[in-house]
């Protein structure tokens, strides 16, 4: 009787084992995360590409957000972040630097006091903001070569 019993309990076990088995393989032919990531990715490399550093940041917002385990696609995407960030920083000093110059040049004019006082403001709120802006591609710079 209690031979009867054991293997009873083995043959429920072995469909239990076989049904366990094919639940498996089901599980394993899942995508993985980079790979639902990698529509995504391909937008940001073409937003990148094409100048829209902006949305190419806001779009890895988004993979981060999305894709927490996706850990190649953000190693990617690490990369094209700082340098989509440097880009708009040096925009960003380059269109200061003129403005700057731009006021430099209009505080050497005729003007009133007050209009020269107004000037000078200006001039040295430019001049904070292109040392910081000049900050922020450096430590960028740092970052690409001291990962």
């Amino acid at each position: 009787m209690t031979f009867y019993i054991v293997f009873y309990n083995f043959a429920n076990m072995k469909k239990y084992i076989w049904l366990l088995a094919v639940s498996a393989s089901f599980c394993s032919c899942a995508e993985t995360q980079d790979e639902k990531a990698a529509p995504l990715m391909a937008q940001i490399e073409a937003l990148y590409d094409a100048g829209n550093y902006r949305q190419t940041l806001d779009s890895i917002m988004s993979l981060r957000k999305d894709f927490p385990e996706a850990v190649e696609s953000r190693k990617a995407a690490l990369k094209i972040w700082q340098n989509a960030s440097l880009k708009m920083a040096q925009a960003d000093v380059a269109k200061t630097d003129s403005t700057l110059q731009a006021t430099l040049q209009a505080l050497h004019g005729k003007e009133t006091n007050f209009r020269y006082n107004k000037l000078r403001v200006k001039c040295d709120s430019l001049k904070a903001r292109y040392e910081a802006m000049c900050g922020v591609v450096r430590m960028i710079r740092y970052r690409q070569q001291h990962p």
